[in-house]
């Protein structure tokens, strides 16, 4: 290996105060729109209950042992993904500008969907749930110009303000208010919804693990939704880590972070899957997929629910948390990373990157009105910058990230810097997995899912 520059004198980084903050802004960045609604569709649609096991297996293997290479490679080089590939070795500097691309394309998008949520919430809190759950009101609404653009800008706004605040004051401060009241709130929706009349069966078939239904495509859609989930692959895992002190555990931190990520996703579930089978009498298709799911379908069920106006109101609260979390975290990666190769003032970056997501965030509106007829690959403009993000950047991204521990650093390059807070107890699974079975699982996952956009072969 190349000789680096890790453990040269540089500048004090900021850093969260303890194994707490650490925790809930890293699970913070994961818990998002994925866990809430994509999460609960997949299960519907990939069998349920096996779905959910299949998901927790992978959790507690696969994504364990790519969140944890990511974190000690942030933590180890104290710096963002840009910077922390080429300080290992100058030869593989490339994947770190791989996945700090990522982030950038990712965040203007997600904040066009965060608008969204949040004009949804705008709507229950002020009466008109009623109105939000009318046939056309999600088409007619995202087919507007300005008031799309106007709630991604207030979205974006909320998110740059909590980053300008920094690591300590802001993020972190957040995510310990954020974090406990999502979890509240899912719990408080999830038991509503399992005592509507019919809600029982819906709970039956996510909870109940139907070996029949299991397929090869239930692996592969939960490795998908897994990687998708836990903010792999895109550098926010390693600008954390450049964040976290060193005498935190890293494996408890990173169970912790599964376990709360994985918490979340299984009370949407549990939200979700008992209410649409109610108000569905049972249908399966009903649960959708993607946006019409959330901004269709719900809006229904809570409209026919007794006080469905503020349970409503409480769910788009939940949700806008959940993405607001998750866009500070791709936020504060896009400003770390602008700070660590430009150098300049942490306030003037988070203004620039507010812009910049403002300006490159308006065609992914604009793609479902005036400009509606223009597609990319028959995509949509959001539905593009999605697919090339999530399915095949990221994919490519963490192959190369596993090919770089495995192969070129070796997994005792991670196995040290987790070992500084004692032994870790998981390094022959880690091991195993970095070098054999992750890379394995992340071709089928890249294929799979371009075969599937392409047309090629339809999943």
């Amino acid at each position: 290996m190349e000789k680096t520059e890790i453990g040269e004198k540089k500048e004090k980084r900021s850093s969260f105060t303890g194994k707490l903050g650490f925790v809930l802004a890293a699970a913070g960045s994961a818990v998002g729109l994925g866990n809430i609604w994509r999460f609960p569709y997949l299960a519907a649609k990939y069998g349920g209950g096996i779905f959910l096991l299949t998901y927790i297996v992978l959790a507690l293997t696969f994504g364990f042992a790519l969140m944890i290479g990511e974190i000690a490679i942030g933590r180890k080089t104290g710096v963002s993904a840009i910077t922390a590939f080429k300080k290992i070795s100058k030869k593989f500097a490339f994947i770190g500008w791989l996945v700090s691309i990522i982030p950038m394309i990712i965040l203007p998008y997600y904040s066009v969907i965060g608008g969204w949520v949040t004009k949804y919430l705008f709507a229950f809190v002020t009466g008109n749930g009623v109105t939000a759950a009318a046939d056309g009101y999600f088409e007619s609404f995202i087919g507007k110009t300005g008031e799309p653009i106007l709630w991604l800008c207030i979205f974006i706004g909320a998110t740059v303000l909590i980053v300008m605040l920094g690591v300590e004051k802001g993020i972190e401060r957040v995510s310990k208010i954020m974090m406990p009241v999502l979890v509240v709130l899912s719990l408080f929706i999830a038991v509503y919804g399992m005592f509507m009349d019919g809600a029982v069966e819906g709970v039956i078939y996510y909870l109940k693990p139907d070996f029949s239904k299991f397929s090869v495509m239930t692996v592969v859609s939960a490795m998908g939704q897994l990687f998708y989930s836990m903010s792999l692959a895109m550098g926010i895992m390693i600008t954390y880590g450049s964040y976290m002190k060193k005498d935190v555990s890293l494996e408890k931190s990173v169970h912790q972070i599964e376990i709360f990520d994985t918490g979340v996703a299984f009370l949407a579930g549990l939200m979700i899957i008992p209410a649409v089978f109610a108000f569905s009498g049972g249908d399966e298709a009903a649960l959708g997929k993607g946006p019409g799911l959330m901004f269709i379908t719900l809006p229904k069920v809570f409209d026919s629910m007794f006080g469905g106006q503020v349970i409503g109101a409480l769910f788009f609260l939940l949700v806008l948390f959940a993405a607001l979390t998750s866009s500070v975290s791709l936020t504060e990666t896009v400003v770390s990373i602008l700070q660590d190769k430009l150098k300049i003032n942490r306030r003037i970056l988070c203004l620039i990157v507010l812009a910049g997501t403002v300006i490159v965030g308006i065609p992914s509106s604009l793609g479902y009105g005036v400009w509606e007829s223009f597609t990319i690959f028959g995509l949509q403009i959001l539905d593009f910058f999605d697919f090339i993000s999530n399915s095949v950047l990221m994919p490519v991204a963490a192959l190369l990230t596993c090919i770089f521990i495995g192969y070129v650093i070796k997994p005792s390059f991670v196995i040290d810097e987790v070992e500084l807070n004692g032994k870790f107890k998981l390094k022959n699974l880690f091991s195993v997995m970095i070098k054999y079975i992750a890379p394995v699982c992340l071709v089928v996952i890249l294929v799979s899912s371009i075969f599937d956009v392409t047309g090629v072969l339809k999943i």
